[in-house]
Protein backbone atom coordinates (compact mmCIF):
# COMPACT_ATOMS: atom_id res chain seq x y z
CA UNK A 1 0.00 0.00 0.00
CA UNK A 2 1.10 3.56 -0.66
CA UNK A 3 0.19 6.83 1.80
CA UNK A 4 0.54 9.94 1.32
CA UNK A 5 -0.15 12.26 4.32
CA UNK A 6 -0.09 16.36 3.96
CA UNK A 7 1.00 17.41 7.52
CA UNK A 8 1.92 19.70 9.82
CA UNK A 9 4.00 20.24 12.70
CA UNK A 10 3.24 18.52 16.21
CA UNK A 11 -0.04 17.19 15.31
CA UNK A 12 0.24 15.81 11.97
CA UNK A 13 3.92 13.92 12.95
CA UNK A 14 1.90 12.34 16.08
CA UNK A 15 -0.40 11.19 13.63
CA UNK A 16 2.15 10.07 11.39
CA UNK A 17 3.77 7.78 14.76
CA UNK A 18 0.80 6.21 15.14
CA UNK A 19 0.26 5.69 11.59
CA UNK A 20 3.67 4.26 11.00
CA UNK A 21 3.26 2.14 14.62
CA UNK A 22 -0.52 0.97 12.91
CA UNK A 23 1.51 -0.33 9.53
CA UNK A 24 4.82 -1.95 11.29
CA UNK A 25 4.22 -5.63 11.59
CA UNK A 26 6.19 -7.76 14.13
CA UNK A 27 6.51 -11.45 14.09
CA UNK A 28 7.58 -14.21 16.55
CA UNK A 29 11.32 -13.83 15.54
CA UNK A 30 11.36 -10.21 15.99
CA UNK A 31 11.54 -9.83 12.23
CA UNK A 32 9.48 -7.56 10.27
CA UNK A 33 8.80 -4.60 8.56
CA UNK A 34 6.06 -1.73 7.45
CA UNK A 35 3.52 -3.41 5.54
CA UNK A 36 3.19 0.29 3.48
CA UNK A 37 5.18 2.47 1.30
CA UNK A 38 4.32 6.27 3.49
CA UNK A 39 5.24 9.50 1.97
CA UNK A 40 4.45 12.88 4.22
CA UNK A 41 4.51 16.05 2.67
CA UNK A 42 5.80 18.66 5.00
CA UNK A 43 4.21 22.17 5.13
CA UNK A 44 7.20 24.82 4.51
CA UNK A 45 4.72 28.11 5.33
CA UNK A 46 5.94 28.07 8.76
CA UNK A 47 9.73 28.63 7.22
CA UNK A 48 11.96 31.27 9.05
CA UNK A 49 15.71 32.72 8.59
CA UNK A 50 17.06 33.34 12.48
CA UNK A 51 20.54 34.43 13.29
CA UNK A 52 21.11 34.18 9.32
CA UNK A 53 20.02 30.41 10.09
CA UNK A 54 17.35 28.51 7.44
CA UNK A 55 14.53 27.24 9.86
CA UNK A 56 12.22 24.67 9.27
CA UNK A 57 10.05 24.05 11.83
CA UNK A 58 7.37 21.54 10.61
CA UNK A 59 9.74 19.63 8.84
CA UNK A 60 12.09 19.10 11.77
CA UNK A 61 9.05 18.54 13.96
CA UNK A 62 7.81 15.25 11.65
CA UNK A 63 11.78 14.52 11.78
CA UNK A 64 12.60 14.22 14.91
CA UNK A 65 9.19 13.00 16.24
CA UNK A 66 9.64 9.93 13.95
CA UNK A 67 13.32 10.07 14.64
CA UNK A 68 12.98 9.61 18.36
CA UNK A 69 14.98 12.71 19.05
CA UNK A 70 11.63 14.99 19.75
CA UNK A 71 11.04 16.73 23.46
CA UNK A 72 8.47 14.81 24.50
CA UNK A 73 7.14 17.39 26.57
CA UNK A 74 7.27 20.74 24.67
CA UNK A 75 6.35 18.70 21.45
CA UNK A 76 8.82 20.39 19.26
CA UNK A 77 12.44 20.72 19.65
CA UNK A 78 14.97 18.46 20.50
CA UNK A 79 14.91 16.34 23.66
CA UNK A 80 17.67 17.09 26.21
CA UNK A 81 17.94 20.64 24.86
CA UNK A 82 20.04 23.94 26.49
CA UNK A 83 19.62 27.25 25.22
CA UNK A 84 23.26 28.47 25.93
CA UNK A 85 23.38 30.43 22.34
CA UNK A 86 20.23 31.67 22.65
CA UNK A 87 21.39 32.79 25.94
CA UNK A 88 24.08 34.83 24.64
CA UNK A 89 22.73 36.16 21.83
CA UNK A 90 20.15 37.63 23.97
CA UNK A 91 23.04 39.13 25.99
CA UNK A 92 23.91 41.13 22.98
CA UNK A 93 20.74 41.90 22.32
CA UNK A 94 20.20 40.52 19.14
CA UNK A 95 16.79 40.00 18.03
CA UNK A 96 15.11 38.31 17.59
CA UNK A 97 14.68 36.96 21.33
CA UNK A 98 11.31 35.31 21.23
CA UNK A 99 12.20 33.10 18.65
CA UNK A 100 14.39 30.07 20.58
CA UNK A 101 17.05 27.82 19.13
CA UNK A 102 18.58 25.62 21.08
CA UNK A 103 21.78 24.16 21.02
CA UNK A 104 21.42 21.09 19.47
CA UNK A 105 18.63 22.02 17.26
CA UNK A 106 21.42 24.80 15.65
CA UNK A 107 23.34 22.12 14.67
CA UNK A 108 20.09 20.87 12.19
CA UNK A 109 20.13 24.52 10.89
CA UNK A 110 23.62 24.42 10.44
CA UNK A 111 23.69 21.92 7.70
CA UNK A 112 20.49 22.91 5.83
CA UNK A 113 21.68 26.64 5.40
CA UNK A 114 25.32 25.47 4.52
CA UNK A 115 23.63 23.27 2.00
CA UNK A 116 21.33 25.32 0.33
CA UNK A 117 24.27 27.95 0.17
CA UNK A 118 26.24 24.92 -1.68
CA UNK A 119 22.96 24.90 -4.39
CA UNK A 120 21.27 21.52 -3.01
CA UNK A 121 17.82 21.65 -3.28
CA UNK A 122 15.76 22.16 0.01
CA UNK A 123 14.33 18.30 -1.12
CA UNK A 124 17.78 17.16 -1.23
CA UNK A 125 18.95 18.81 2.01
CA UNK A 126 15.90 17.33 3.89
CA UNK A 127 16.32 13.88 2.74
CA UNK A 128 20.28 14.12 3.70
CA UNK A 129 19.06 15.58 7.26
CA UNK A 130 16.84 12.59 7.09
CA UNK A 131 19.65 10.00 6.41
CA UNK A 132 20.34 10.23 9.94
CA UNK A 133 16.98 10.08 11.67
CA UNK A 134 15.18 6.94 10.01
CA UNK A 135 12.01 8.66 10.35
CA UNK A 136 10.66 5.38 8.75
CA UNK A 137 9.03 7.59 5.89
CA UNK A 138 9.63 9.69 2.83
CA UNK A 139 9.52 13.29 4.04
CA UNK A 140 9.29 16.13 1.15
CA UNK A 141 8.74 19.36 1.54
CA UNK A 142 6.09 20.81 -0.17
CA UNK A 143 7.93 23.07 -2.27
CA UNK A 144 11.47 24.02 -2.93
CA UNK A 145 10.63 27.44 -3.24
CA UNK A 146 9.80 30.34 -1.14
CA UNK A 147 6.05 30.06 0.03
CA UNK A 148 6.30 31.90 3.57
CA UNK A 149 3.30 32.70 5.36
CA UNK A 150 2.69 36.39 6.85
CA UNK A 151 -0.21 37.62 9.03
CA UNK A 152 -2.18 41.17 8.22
CA UNK A 153 -2.86 42.46 11.59
CA UNK A 154 -3.58 45.78 13.75
CA UNK A 155 -0.15 47.26 13.97
CA UNK A 156 0.60 46.21 17.39
CA UNK A 157 2.27 49.78 18.15
CA UNK A 158 -1.11 51.39 18.24
CA UNK A 159 -0.33 53.61 14.99
CA UNK A 160 -3.56 54.84 12.75
CA UNK A 161 -4.28 56.10 9.37
CA UNK A 162 -5.27 59.73 8.67
CA UNK A 163 -8.33 58.59 9.17
CA UNK A 164 -8.01 57.37 12.83
CA UNK A 165 -8.28 53.64 11.81
CA UNK A 166 -5.69 51.34 12.99
CA UNK A 167 -2.73 50.47 10.34
CA UNK A 168 -2.61 47.00 9.36
CA UNK A 169 0.48 45.79 8.64
CA UNK A 170 1.66 42.36 7.74
CA UNK A 171 4.02 40.34 9.85
CA UNK A 172 5.96 36.69 9.86
CA UNK A 173 3.70 33.98 10.97
CA UNK A 174 6.07 32.49 13.47
CA UNK A 175 5.55 36.38 15.05
CA UNK A 176 2.33 36.07 15.69
CA UNK A 177 1.97 32.94 16.21
CA UNK A 178 4.96 32.84 18.91
CA UNK A 179 5.85 36.35 20.24
CA UNK A 180 2.03 37.43 20.01
CA UNK A 181 0.45 33.76 20.98
CA UNK A 182 -1.97 34.55 17.93
CA UNK A 183 -3.69 37.17 19.70
CA UNK A 184 -3.48 39.82 17.71
CA UNK A 185 -6.66 39.41 15.45
CA UNK A 186 -5.85 38.11 12.32
CA UNK A 187 -7.69 39.80 9.19
CA UNK A 188 -5.83 37.77 6.77
CA UNK A 189 -3.09 35.09 5.77
CA UNK A 190 -0.42 35.75 2.72
CA UNK A 191 1.53 33.28 1.43
CA UNK A 192 4.47 35.25 -0.32
CA UNK A 193 5.84 33.29 -3.38
CA UNK A 194 2.72 31.50 -3.62
CA UNK A 195 1.84 32.50 -7.35
CA UNK A 196 4.79 30.98 -8.81
CA UNK A 197 5.79 27.56 -6.30
CA UNK A 198 6.18 24.92 -7.58
CA UNK A 199 5.63 21.45 -6.07
CA UNK A 200 8.79 19.73 -4.85
CA UNK A 201 10.05 16.30 -6.83
CA UNK A 202 7.77 13.71 -5.97
CA UNK A 203 4.56 15.53 -4.25
CA UNK A 204 2.40 15.14 -6.96
CA UNK A 205 3.46 11.63 -8.20
CA UNK A 206 3.31 10.37 -4.30
CA UNK A 207 -0.34 12.09 -5.02
CA UNK A 208 -1.22 10.93 -7.86
CA UNK A 209 0.05 6.99 -6.81
CA UNK A 210 -1.40 6.87 -3.70
CA UNK A 211 -3.56 4.52 -2.64
CA UNK A 212 -5.20 6.23 0.11
CA UNK A 213 -4.46 10.22 0.64
CA UNK A 214 -4.43 11.24 4.56
CA UNK A 215 -5.15 14.84 6.12
CA UNK A 216 -3.78 14.47 9.60
CA UNK A 217 -5.25 16.66 12.43
CA UNK A 218 -2.66 19.54 11.19
CA UNK A 219 -3.88 23.21 11.48
CA UNK A 220 -6.39 23.11 8.54
CA UNK A 221 -5.57 26.89 7.38
CA UNK A 222 -2.01 27.63 7.98
CA UNK A 223 -0.43 24.12 7.65
CA UNK A 224 -2.73 21.83 5.56
CA UNK A 225 -3.95 24.80 3.93
CA UNK A 226 -0.62 25.94 3.37
CA UNK A 227 -0.01 23.12 1.34
CA UNK A 228 -2.95 22.95 -0.18
CA UNK A 229 -2.25 26.53 -2.07
CA UNK A 230 0.89 25.15 -3.66
CA UNK A 231 -0.68 25.42 -7.14
CA UNK A 232 -1.08 22.04 -8.49
CA UNK A 233 -1.64 20.09 -5.08
CA UNK A 234 -5.01 20.57 -4.81
CA UNK A 235 -6.10 19.67 -7.97
CA UNK A 236 -3.43 16.51 -7.96
CA UNK A 237 -5.67 15.65 -4.84
CA UNK A 238 -8.67 16.09 -6.36
CA UNK A 239 -8.23 13.83 -9.40
CA UNK A 240 -6.35 11.10 -7.68
CA UNK A 241 -7.66 7.78 -7.46
CA UNK A 242 -7.19 7.06 -3.64
CA UNK A 243 -9.62 7.97 -1.81
CA UNK A 244 -8.96 11.28 0.89
CA UNK A 245 -9.24 10.65 4.41
CA UNK A 246 -9.38 13.71 6.93
CA UNK A 247 -9.38 13.45 10.41
CA UNK A 248 -11.01 16.28 12.54
CA UNK A 249 -8.05 19.16 14.20
CA UNK A 250 -11.04 19.87 15.88
CA UNK A 251 -12.91 18.42 19.20
CA UNK A 252 -15.77 19.83 21.03
CA UNK A 253 -15.66 22.70 19.48
CA UNK A 254 -12.38 23.63 20.32
CA UNK A 255 -8.39 22.62 18.90
CA UNK A 256 -7.09 19.72 20.11
CA UNK A 257 -3.67 21.60 20.33
CA UNK A 258 -2.55 25.11 19.21
CA UNK A 259 -4.48 28.10 18.05
CA UNK A 260 -6.38 26.59 15.04
CA UNK A 261 -9.69 28.30 16.41
CA UNK A 262 -7.61 31.85 15.53
CA UNK A 263 -6.96 30.92 11.94
CA UNK A 264 -10.09 30.12 11.37
CA UNK A 265 -12.16 33.17 12.69
CA UNK A 266 -9.40 34.67 10.19
CA UNK A 267 -10.94 32.81 7.01
CA UNK A 268 -14.82 33.21 8.25
CA UNK A 269 -14.74 29.34 9.45
CA UNK A 270 -16.81 28.79 12.33
CA UNK A 271 -14.50 26.29 14.79
CA UNK A 272 -16.22 23.28 14.48
CA UNK A 273 -15.44 19.73 13.11
CA UNK A 274 -18.48 20.07 10.53
CA UNK A 275 -17.84 23.91 9.39
CA UNK A 276 -13.86 22.35 9.02
CA UNK A 277 -15.25 19.41 6.71
CA UNK A 278 -17.18 21.57 4.77
CA UNK A 279 -13.87 24.16 4.42
CA UNK A 280 -12.53 21.26 2.55
CA UNK A 281 -15.75 20.36 0.48
CA UNK A 282 -16.11 17.13 -0.91
CA UNK A 283 -14.40 15.67 -3.16
CA UNK A 284 -17.51 14.32 -5.41
CA UNK A 285 -18.59 18.35 -5.45
CA UNK A 286 -14.80 19.49 -6.62
CA UNK A 287 -13.61 19.56 -2.94
CA UNK A 288 -11.26 17.20 -0.93
CA UNK A 289 -12.44 14.95 0.99
CA UNK A 290 -14.36 11.29 0.78
CA UNK A 291 -14.05 10.76 4.51
CA UNK A 292 -14.05 12.75 7.65
CA UNK A 293 -13.29 11.56 10.73
CA UNK A 294 -14.55 13.27 14.05
CA UNK A 295 -14.18 12.75 17.53
CA UNK A 296 -16.77 10.93 19.13
CA UNK A 297 -17.26 14.27 21.30
CA UNK A 298 -19.11 15.94 18.05
CA UNK A 299 -21.39 12.74 17.05
CA UNK A 300 -23.77 15.09 16.72
CA UNK A 301 -22.17 16.88 13.51
CA UNK A 302 -21.92 13.42 11.72
CA UNK A 303 -25.63 13.28 9.78
CA UNK A 304 -24.04 16.95 8.81
CA UNK A 305 -21.32 16.16 6.95
CA UNK A 306 -22.81 13.32 5.51
CA UNK A 307 -25.16 15.89 3.99
CA UNK A 308 -22.16 17.25 2.41
CA UNK A 309 -21.32 14.28 0.24
CA UNK A 310 -18.84 13.49 2.73
CA UNK A 311 -18.35 9.98 4.49
CA UNK A 312 -18.99 10.40 8.33
CA UNK A 313 -17.73 8.68 11.32
CA UNK A 314 -17.21 9.40 14.97
CA UNK A 315 -14.08 7.64 16.95
CA UNK A 316 -11.50 8.61 19.66
CA UNK A 317 -9.43 10.85 18.31
CA UNK A 318 -7.39 11.97 20.87
CA UNK A 319 -4.04 10.99 20.80
CA UNK A 320 -3.06 10.17 24.59
CA UNK A 321 -0.36 7.53 23.28
CA UNK A 322 0.84 5.94 20.73
CA UNK A 323 -1.27 3.26 20.93
CA UNK A 324 -4.49 5.41 20.72
CA UNK A 325 -2.91 6.80 17.71
CA UNK A 326 -2.78 4.06 15.66
CA UNK A 327 -6.42 3.31 15.93
CA UNK A 328 -7.70 6.33 14.51
CA UNK A 329 -5.16 5.52 11.83
CA UNK A 330 -6.49 2.19 11.58
CA UNK A 331 -9.82 3.87 10.87
CA UNK A 332 -8.22 6.07 8.01
CA UNK A 333 -6.71 2.08 6.27
CA UNK A 334 -10.05 1.01 6.69
CA UNK A 335 -11.59 3.72 3.99
CA UNK A 336 -9.47 1.70 1.58
CA UNK A 337 -11.29 -0.93 0.99
CA UNK A 338 -14.75 0.12 2.10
Amino acid sequence: MRITALAGGIGGSRFIRGLRAQLTTTHPDGSGGTTAEVTVIGNTGDDIWVHGLRVCPDLDTVMYTLGGGISTERGWGREGETFTAKAELAGYGVEPTWFGLGDKDIATHLVRTASLAAGYSLTEVTAALCARWQPGVTLLPMSDDRAETHVVVDDPSGARDDSGRPMQIAIHFQEWWIKYRAALPAHSFAIIGIDTAKPAPGVIEAIENADLIIFPPSNPVVSIGTILAVPGIAAAIRSATGPVVGVSPIVGGAPVRGMADSCLQAIGVETSAAAVAAHYGARADGGLLDVWLVDEQDADVVETVRALGISCRAIPLMMTDVAATALMAAECLHSVNS
